[in-house]
């Protein structure tokens, strides 16, 4: 992301108040630079930093939203075998992965072509949000961070004012490398009983 003075302001000015949950004031900062005004989204959650807040997608950065398992998938390729992430989330069952913008447009065709081609199996359906579209973001500092499995989390929490997100091709090979390595059921299974190998078959014609 290019660097632009007024939204840059806030990270040195904004107290490192967003740390429970990794999400530092830098972080903060760059995640309130996607709305129209920065600084009544970082005093609206010096008031109530437990509150989930909705941004604008295709500014500072797209959302790749994917099914939770499917997702995991993904971030497990990206780390252990791929350039890491930017910022991360779960979100009421799904995964957010925050990637930049442009990819909301791109992505989908890539995809596309690499199914049409018969080179990946199925991929889960994904959803992608780019300019024009908003997603709820999981609050930066979490009222209970004891809870087990809170309904939105910081995965890969927001920790500087220039994050790294990977792109369409790089979201794309995390895909496909996530459905290459997707677990296919071995057991068939049949409402009919085994037929029985001993059986004798009579002719009655």
């Amino acid at each position: 992301m290019s660097s632009r003075t007024p939204r840059d302001e806030p990270c040195r000015h904004l107290p490192d108040r967003f740390d429970v949950s990794g999400v530092t004031s830098e972080g903060a900062a760059w995640l309130a630079s996607a709305g129209t005004c920065p600084r009544s989204t970082l005093a609206y959650w010096a008031e109530r930093p437990a509150a989930p807040v909705v941004l604008s997608c295709g500014i500072a950065f797209d959302i790749v939203n994917t099914p939770a398992v499917f997702g995991r998938r993904m971030l497990d390729r990206l780390w252990d075998e791929g350039p890491g992430s930017g910022p991360v989330a779960e979100h009421r069952g799904r995964m957010l992965l925050f990637a930049s913008p442009g990819t909301a447009r791109r992505l989908p065709a890539l995809l596309d072509w690499e199914e049409w081609g018969g080179r990946v199996p199925p991929i889960p359906p994904l959803l992608y949000h780019g300019p024009g579209d908003a997603v709820t973001v999981p609050a930066v500092h979490p009222a209970d961070i004891t809870a087990a499995r809170p309904e939105s989390r910081w995965l890969v929490a927001p920790d500087t004012c220039h994050p790294w997100l990977p792109g369409p091709e790089v979201a794309l090979w995390a895909a496909v490398r996530a459905a290459r390595t997707a677990p296919v059921a071995a057991v068939r299974i049949s409402i009919f009983p085994p037929a029985d190998q001993d059986a004798k078959v009579y002719d009655v014609s």
